[in-house]
């Protein structure tokens, strides 16, 4: 079990099953866009991230995306912190068919997959440590952001590390900040290079 401190908020029922055995923590649904429509659920969003912290995880697909954005918005002030599954195509094992983006969502995802991208945002590590930060300054540099041909090269770097496609460049940023350090960071982007 990997500690996760307040709660994390996934989208449906089938995912806070899938992380039951993954995570020691409250896991709370915002059945889909229900949450849009909901001020409880909204109001018990807004208090875990004031006390304790809440994690979003949601699937890589336009969807997940959306409702990310949403909690982010409803939340203000408090604690959130993200982490994202990668980009797997396949189906769900009780799904008939794909879905419309044809990605494995949280449900269908290895558990392994999972706990990697717990492990990545910062929780169950041995340590957490503060590095320097990573700028949009050196995605710059390093030509992921700001240039004619960034989105080729930030998507190149966000499959090398297994994060979803439609992660934005501020996104990419709390990831690279909270899961390394900043020569961890130079070394993956100079892989790149070669």
């Amino acid at each position: 079990m990997i500690h996760v401190g307040g709660a994390i908020v996934v989208e449906g029922k089938y995912d806070r099953i899938k992380l039951a055995g993954i995570v020691d923590c409250p896991v709370i649904t915002t059945d889909g866009f229900g949450v849009f429509k909901s001020d409880e659920k909204k109001a018990l969003l807004r208090w875990y991230a004031k006390n304790g912290g809440l994690t979003v995880l949601t699937d890589s697909d336009a969807a997940g995306f959306r409702i990310r954005g949403y909690i982010k918005g409803i939340v203000g002030e408090g604690e959130i912190k993200n982490v994202y599954i990668p980009d797997i195509f396949g189906k769900e094992k009780r799904k008939a068919k794909p879905s419309a983006e044809g990605k494995l969502g949280v449900e269908g995802m290895p558990d392994d997959e999972i706990e990697r991208a717990l492990r990545r945002a910062g929780f169950g590590n041995a340590e957490n440590k503060s590095f320097p930060e990573i700028t949009r300054a050196d995605l710059y540099e390093d030509g992921f952001f700001g240039r004619e041909d960034s989105s080729a090269k930030r998507a190149e770097l966000l499959k090398s590390l297994s994060l979803p496609a439609r992660l934005s460049t501020s996104g990419l940023l709390d990831v690279l900040n909270s899961a390394m350090t900043f020569e961890e960071y130079k070394k993956a982007a100079a892989a790149l290079r070669r």
